[in-house]
């Protein structure tokens, strides 16, 4: 009997061989966290829309106020019809949280007066960049 129990004992190695992951599903875990909280929201018009070229552009770094013109003159933010006369308080409001620039997003035909007159109505709620988004070149 003693000649066998030499084989059957096992190791101390033999039973502690498991990985331990539990750091591991730690990392995971700050990193989606991380992830998340870095994200930027962009709130889009609700518009499908063809933009015109434009030869020169501007990148924004901030976050901005979309407001989007259909090919028969609608005002479209955040999904919602608000119409020329609903952008001056939509603006003033956004404007008071924090600064950022207006970015009007108008069809290749949209008329040229609703675009004018959605860009008059940003500026009277304060808005002081004012930009008129293009497809690039």
């Amino acid at each position: 009997m003693s000649r066998f129990s030499k084989f059957q004992t096992s190791s101390p190695d033999a039973e502690n061989s498991e990985i331990n992951i539990s750091p591991l599903i730690d990392v995971v875990f700050i990193l989606l966290i991380f992830f998340i909280v870095t994200t930027v929201f962009v709130e889009e018009t609700g518009l499908e829309i063809q933009k015109p070229r434009a030869a020169s552009q501007e990148d924004l770094k901030k976050n901005s106020i979309l407001i989007g013109i259909s090919a028969s003159g609608t005002v479209h933010y955040g999904g919602r019809e608000i119409g020329v006369g609903g952008v001056r308080s939509v603006v003033r409001r956004l404007l008071m949280q924090e600064s950022m620039p207006v970015i009007i997003q108008s069809d290749r035909q949209t008329p040229t007066d609703a675009t004018v007159q959605v860009m008059d109505e940003a500026k009277l709620a304060g808005a002081t960049q004012v930009f008129v988004s293009t497809v690039d070149p």
